[in-house]
C-alpha cells in the first residue's frame, strides 16, 4: 500500500509504511545497542555493589530497568524525531497517523507498551501485531497513534513553481477558479518531473493536464502558449492570491481581536 504525505504546495511525498524485514533489521539493531549499554550497566553495577547494602542494589536494578526500558527509548525517539539507531542505519522512521513527527507523549506510550510487547513476551506479541496489520504496527503503534514509514529514497520537494515573464499580464487579469485537488497535485508534479520523461509522453501529458486546467480559466491563455507555460501560469497565480487571501484574512483576523480587549465606553487602554 502506497501512503502519501500532502505538503501546503500540494506535493506529495513519499510515506511508504516501512516493510516487515526492514522493521526487523532495524529492531534487532536496536537490541543489539541495548544490549551493549545492559552490558556497560551491569559491569558498573557489579563494581559498585559490593560497597553498597542488599536493597539498595536491588533500588538500583530497578531503576536501571527503567533506564534501559522506558527512559532511554523515550528520549532516543523524542530528540530524534522517530529515529533510533536502528531506524537511522535503516532508513525508517516513526511517524504519527497523519505524517507529522512524533512527540514525547508518543514515544512514552510506545517505551511503555514495550515493556509488555516487547521485552515480557520476547518481541512475539509485536511480531504477531506487525504482521496482522497493513502498515506494521504493533501494539505501541496501535495505542500511540504512529507507524514506521521509509524515508531513505524518499521522494524530496518540488521547486516551487515560478510566473513565466510572457503571462504574468494575463494570468493578473484572467478569471480563475480553484483547481481540483488532484489536477493541481497531478500538474505540480509534472512540471517538477518534467525534464525526467521521454518526450513524447512529456508533450501527451502536459497537453491533457493543460486542456483540463483550461475548463477553470477565462479567458484562455494567449494562443500559441506552450501547456507547461500555462501551467507553470495557473499554479504560480492560484499561489498568489491564496497567499494574499490568507494574509488579508489574518490582518482582518488580529484587528477585530484588538477591539475585542479594548475596554468599552472609550475607556482608554491602560499601560
Amino acid at each position: 500500500m502506497t501512503e502519501g504525505i500532502l505538503t501546503g504546495e500540494g506535493v506529495l511525498l513519499d510515506a511508504r509504511p516501512a516493510s516487515f524485514a526492514t522493521r526487523l533489521l532495524a529492531a534487532l539493531l536496536d537490541v543489539v545497542v541495548i544490549l551493549t549499554v545492559i552490558f556497560g550497566i551491569s559491569i558498573a553495577i557489579s563494581v559498585i555493589a559490593p560497597t553498597m547494602s542488599a536493597s539498595a542494589v536491588r533500588a538500583l536494578g530497578v531503576v536501571a530497568i527503567a533506564f534501559v526500558m522506558v527512559i532511554i527509548p523515550t528520549t532516543v525517539e523524542t530528540l530524534s524525531r522517530g529515529r533510533s539507531l536502528g531506524k537511522l542505519a535503516a532508513g525508517i522512521r516513526i511517524v504519527r497517523d497523519d505524517g507529522g513527527p512524533v512527540r514525547f507523549r508518543h514515544s512514552l506510550v510506545r517505551a511503555l507498551t514495550g515493556i509488555g510487547e516487547l521485552w515480557l513476551t520476547l518481541g512475539s506479541v509485536a511480531l504477531i501485531t506487525s504482521l496482522l496489520n497493513d502498515k506494521g504496527k504493533r501494539v505501541g503503534d496501535i495505542v500511540a497513534g504512529t507507524y514506521a514509514v521509509r524515508v531513505r529514497g524518499a521522494q524530496r520537494a518540488l521547486t516551487p513553481v515560478t510566473m513565466p515573464y510572457q503571462l504574468a499580464t494575463w494570468a493578473r487579469t484572467a478569471d480563475m477558479r480553484r483547481l481540483p485537488d488532484g489536477l493541481a497535485l497531478a500538474a505540480r508534479q509534472f512540471l517538477g518531473r518534467a525534464t525526467t520523461l521521454h518526450p513524447a509522453s512529456r508533450a501527451r501529458l502536459g497537453t491533457e493536464l493543460a486542456a483540463q486546467a483550461e475548463r477553470h480559466v477565462a479567458p484562455p491563455p494567449p494562443p500559441g502558449t506552450h501547456p507547461e507555460t500555462f501551467l507553470a501560469a495557473v499554479l504560480a497565480e492560484r499561489r498568489d492570491r491564496e497567499y494574499a487571501s490568507a494574509a488579508r484574512a489574518a490582518n482582518k483576523a488580529s484587528q477585530e481581536a484588538a477591539l475585542v480587549h479594548r475596554l468599552p465606553h472609550s475607556i482608554p487602554d491602560p499601560d
